[in-house]
């Protein structure tokens, strides 16, 4: 049988937390403006990078990394706009 390690499992997570944010956009579920989707992004993609630290992988880290940074820029965003609202 083959052995799953928990990273893998956490990534995997993170991959079906990603699929499912955009999906709940696409479905008009999500806002692309709100905090939801922006802090489902980050969380999803941060857990991509914890199975990537174990397992790495170049490509796949520069794309998360960047997942991450773009979605946390939303959530600033969302964050100074409720502020100023």
């Amino acid at each position: 049988p083959m052995d799953t390690a928990w990273y893998d499992i956490v990534g995997m997570l993170g991959v079906a937390t990603i699929i499912a944010t955009y999906l709940l956009l696409q479905l008009e579920r999500l806002d692309a403006g709100g905090l939801g989707y922006s802090a489902l992004n980050a969380a999803g993609a941060s857990m991509v990078l914890v199975s990537l630290y174990f397992e790495f992988n170049l490509p796949a880290v520069v794309v998360e990394a960047f997942w991450v940074l773009i979605s946390l820029l939303g959530v600033a965003k969302y964050v100074v706009r409720r502020a100023t609202a």
